[in-house]
């Protein structure tokens, strides 16, 4: 394994050298929202991941406590994904509809 030397991480003279944290791009897409269910990799456990929403992730996070006391279930969001516990896609897509967004729901 090489290190990179372009990355100071610890100086005798300051000790450990924390970096700025970097704020993530928004992330580009088509602008619609897609609402897929999904149970891979969750022992069978079903969720509903909600992708293509063009906000920053303040904004997500938002809209993710919003649809989790719409749904009254429990969600996440993971890498500008919106993860929410459970099957409850056409309360979610009406509710976002109904906020102006295009929404489409994708997978089984």
């Amino acid at each position: 394994m090489r290190i990179d030397d372009s990355v100071l991480v610890f100086s005798t003279d300051q000790g450990r050298i924390k970096e700025a944290p970097q704020e993530k791009e928004i992330p580009q897409g088509d602008g619609v929202v897609r609402i897929r269910r999904e149970t891979k990799g969750r022992k069978g456990k079903g969720v509903m991941t909600i992708s293509g929403l063009l906000m920053d992730e303040k904004s997500l996070k938002g809209l993710a406590k919003e649809l989790k006391k719409l749904v009254g279930c429990g969600g996440a969001v993971k890498d500008g994904i919106i993860e929410i516990q459970g099957d409850k896609r056409d309360v979610i897509k009406a509710y976002l509809e109904k906020k102006g967004h295009t929404v489409k729901l994708a997978g089984g």
